[in-house]
């Protein structure tokens, strides 16, 4: 049997996208910050100024942001007959197929899942239900190394 390698799709388009227009917006916004700071309070001036330091600071702001936004397509599954890896937004399982009990992906969970020998239930992020045919794909693939696992 062969490996299966699947990553998420959609997100990754969304995600690219949406990072891409913070980075623009807070570029775009740093523009605008010239001038005085703060509020005139019993005829004294603002409390200070904006300066090109605080333009970049904007603009790496929002480089931060936009690159917290692109850890949604960290998402990936990788399986062969041996087990499976699966990575999520934040961290990450390696288990051997000996320990999964069943490959699930119910009506309507968001994305698939291992259930485990223990009754622990591990999500695959990288297998979303919004991709359709390609978590589906996935999933069969993973039910029939699974399945040869089991068998051997």
């Amino acid at each position: 049997m062969t490996d299966v390698n699947f990553r998420p799709q959609k997100i990754r388009w969304v995600a690219g996208s949406l990072a891409a227009g913070v980075v623009v917006l807070f570029t775009v916004l740093s523009f605008g910050l010239h001038g005085q700071a703060g509020f005139e309070n019993a005829g004294q001036p603002g409390s200070g100024s904006f300066q090109r330091g605080d333009q970049a600071a904007m603009i790496g702001l929002g480089v931060l942001i936009g690159l917290g936004i692109l850890a949604f397509c960290r998402p990936r599954v990788r399986a062969d007959d041996q087990g499976v890896h699966v990575r999520n937004v934040v961290g990450g399982y390696d288990l051997p197929w000996n320990v999964v009990r069943a490959v699930r992906f119910d009506r309507n969970s968001p994305w698939a899942q291992l259930e485990l020998l223990d009754d622990e239930q591990v999500s695959i992020h990288a297998l979303q239900a919004v991709d359709k045919d390609y978590a589906v794909d996935g999933v069969r693939a993973l039910r029939a190394l699974h399945n040869a696992a089991q068998d051997a």
